[in-house]
């Protein structure tokens, strides 16, 4: 059997009249800039998340990008941040000459272990960067006690968190990217909502950091040709908000089916000494964008799988700290064991709505039947 990692090929075919309307009606209509389906879809997110404002932008890192360049997260400014992430939540601050300070993760949730971030705080701290990260949300009511304590910005990174929601130590649940001062999506096809190309998308409550995204996008324009600030070139496009308002409207079904596969997975799998299963921690709904488990002979059993046609991804093979492109932070092997540690065993496994039930026992079984050789 053959188990791809991902496909959008089986949700296309499912709602292929659909998507298809969907995309020509914006071809029809020839308005491909910032057009009628952009409006629509950010104003649908505004009503599914709960954000004040929602502003489309073309990938999720142009939207954390244009977020910490607004919040100041730039000219020698520290940010706090986790090294257990992909490059642009990082990249985001060093693209403007901002200066990235790590802290390790917790290592069940994966997430920034928010217990150290104060210490890291100096007078030249500027914000927080919190990641949530592949089922769940950060550590929020530690992340914004802090914040307000040293009068520090919070940029949430909820990129894979799409239908995540924080309740805490609150009396209501609030949806990813909400808490913080700016909140970022991306739209990937790989993502919960993911589309058919790049996408991102900007949440505020701000009305003036609303104001500053929607002129920054357009190359820093209040009107056509009138331009306040050096922005950036970054709009959703309209067809990828088409074929996103469409899938938007089953959004809630498509997490029930993730929870419904992540389920089966940790049933067939509860007795398998040689792995450990996700956790959920805190008061929070997660999401399971992605299935990961820590694995022992990772990197054995990745090949083993893949020799039975089974797709699997790795988040993240290497920490940042250790990357090439951050060499001259300064940071070291051994400077955040837990990130290190948990990207040496650390595999993710197919997850997505239209994988069958048949799939799901076939990877658990070939992942048993590998350990018991």
């Amino acid at each position: 059997m053959k188990v791809p990692f991902y496909s959008s090929v089986r949700e296309y075919n499912n709602r292929k009249k659909e998507f298809d309307d969907a995309i020509q009606s914006v071809i029809s209509q020839g308005n491909f800039i910032l057009g009628k389906q952009v409006v629509d879809f950010e104003g649908a997110i505004e009503n599914y998340t709960g954000a004040k404002y929602a502003i489309g932008v073309a990938s999720g890192t142009d939207a954390l990008t244009i977020a910490a360049d607004i919040l100041g997260f730039k000219d020698g400014k520290e940010v706090i941040t986790s090294p257990f992430t992909f490059l642009a939540s990082a990249s985001c601050v060093l693209r403007n000459k901002g200066r990235v300070v790590f802290v390790d993760i917790d290592e069940e949730t994966f997430s920034i272990n928010a217990d150290l971030i104060e210490e890291k705080i100096n007078n030249n701290t500027v914000g927080i960067l919190p990641i949530h990260l592949f089922d769940q949300m950060a550590d929020m009511d530690r992340i914004m006690e802090i914040a307000k304590k040293h009068n520090l910005k919070v940029l949430e990174d909820a990129a894979e968190a799409f239908g995540m929601r924080w309740r805490g130590k609150g009396d209501t649940y609030k949806h990813s990217g909400t808490i913080g001062d700016f909140g970022i999506f991306s739209f990937f096809p790989t993502k919960t909502l993911g589309g058919y190309g790049d996408g991102g998308m900007i949440v505020t409550n701000d009305e003036n950091l609303a104001s500053l995204s929607k002129s920054y996008r357009v190359h820093g324009a209040s009107k056509k040709y009138h331009y306040d600030y050096i922005g950036y070139n970054s709009r959703l496009d309209t067809l990828q908000a088409a074929v996103l308002n469409v899938k938007l409207k089953y959004i809630d079904e498509a997490i029930k089916k993730r929870e419904h596969v992540a389920k089966l997975y940790m049933e067939n799998l509860k007795d398998c000494q040689h792995v450990r299963l996700p956790k959920i921690k805190h008061e929070q709904k997660g999401v399971y964008y992605v299935f990961n488990i820590l694995a022992e002979k990772r990197d054995e059993l990745s090949l083993y799988l893949k020799e039975n046609e089974i797709g699997y991804s790795i988040y993240y093979p290497m920490p940042l700290h250790l990357q090439k492109s951050f060499e001259h932070l300064g940071y070291k092997k051994g400077d955040f064991p837990v990130a290190e540690k948990v990207s040496q065993s650390i595999i993710a496994l197919p997850i997505y709505p239209e994988i069958t039930d048949d799939e799901v026992l076939y990877v658990c079984e070939t992942i048993k039947k590998f350990y018991s050789r």
